[in-house]
């Protein structure tokens, strides 16, 4: 699993309009773990603490987070609670609500959260290798002997997605439907899966999907699929609070807009220092609110109802 892309989920409509912006303050003290639309507080046990919020892309999540947020809060030296919502709407509720202080987002899910409120700065995406610009594959995948040889071909079929507001596994698939000539709500019957590798998972059995759409990290783990398709997205971003006091602010961006593996390790994240976080992590690269402008322009396109503030 790269560190990019978050999931779960099965209504469109994933954010009533009533979700306006919350301003509560992000290091306010809070109930961790508390129901995200319960309170505007932080999930925070007080201002010592930041809260680094995800949703669970697959088993291993908080593991694979574990050495970043341990760098993170070396560089404040604040402590950093793992927060795993739900699924991506009980993400963007929290960061609307403020409650979340650091964050993995995808693309999608920043310029859905901001749209409805969020008060979040991106700073970075994770590269995976040297030379990486930022960016993953949102892949169109069938099992691994079937017929299918085109998008064009999922029309009447059951399709897997991850979320509604997954961008390589809903907002991507969709436009490339419809591209396609195929109406992603009425031509195909869709089922959303609420993980990449349970959308991976699902397709290659070829029984609930009969097609389906994944990033790539977890499409290349399995040998019971095949790729058909691909379309480059623009890479998930690690984004802050813009409620933070500046000073937290700014050693949030100064340690986390241009970083290698090796920085962290140096820094005496020495967990860092292992196979399994090497595979999802090399460097970060910088990002800014401008680049996600062509998410915004596909969610015109496609009228997805999550890009709605």
């Amino acid at each position: 699993m790269k560190l990019r892309a978050l999931p779960a989920l099965a209504g469109a409509a994933i954010l009533a309009l009533g979700l306006a912006a919350c301003s509560g303050s992000a290091e306010a003290t809070g109930t961790p773990g508390a129901d995200e639309s319960s309170s505007t507080t932080s999930f925070a046990v007080d201002e010592n603490t930041l809260v680094f919020g995800v949703v669970p892309d697959s088993v291993d999540t908080e593991t694979n987070y574990q050495p970043l947020m341990d760098y993170i809060a070396e560089i404040t030296g604040k402590t950093v609670e793992y927060h795993e919502s739900t699924d991506y709407a009980a993400l963007i509720e929290a960061a609307v609500a403020g409650k979340v202080d650091v964050a993995s987002f995808s693309g999608f899910t920043y310029v859905t959260a901001t749209n409805n409120g969020a008060k979040l700065t991106p700073i970075s995406s994770i590269v995976t290798d040297e030379g990486q610009e930022p960016g993953y594959y949102s892949q169109a995948i069938v099992p691994k002997d079937s017929d299918i040889s085109s998008i064009a071909d999922f029309k009447g079929k059951k399709v897997c997605f991850v979320d509604p507001s997954s961008t390589s596994g809903y907002l991507f698939p969709s436009y490339n439907l419809l591209k396609a000539g195929i109406d992603p709500k009425t031509d195909i019957t869709p089922v959303f899966a609420g993980k990449h590798d349970v959308s991976v998972q699902k397709t290659g059995e070829g029984v609930e999907c009969e097609a389906g759409f994944a990033e790539d990290s977890e499409v290349e783990k399995s040998d019971a699929v095949k790729v058909i398709d691909e379309t480059m997205v623009p890479g998930a971003p690690l984004v802050f609070s813009s409620t933070l006091p500046e000073e937290v602010s700014q050693k949030l961006v100064d340690g986390l807009a241009e970083i290698t593996i090796d920085d962290i390790i140096a820094a005496g994240i020495d967990s860092a220092d292992s196979d399994s976080f090497r595979s999802v992590f090399y460097a970060t690269k910088p990002v800014d609110d401008a680049y996600y402008d062509l998410i915004r322009d596909i969610c015109k396109e496609t009228e997805a109802e999550q890009c709605q503030g």
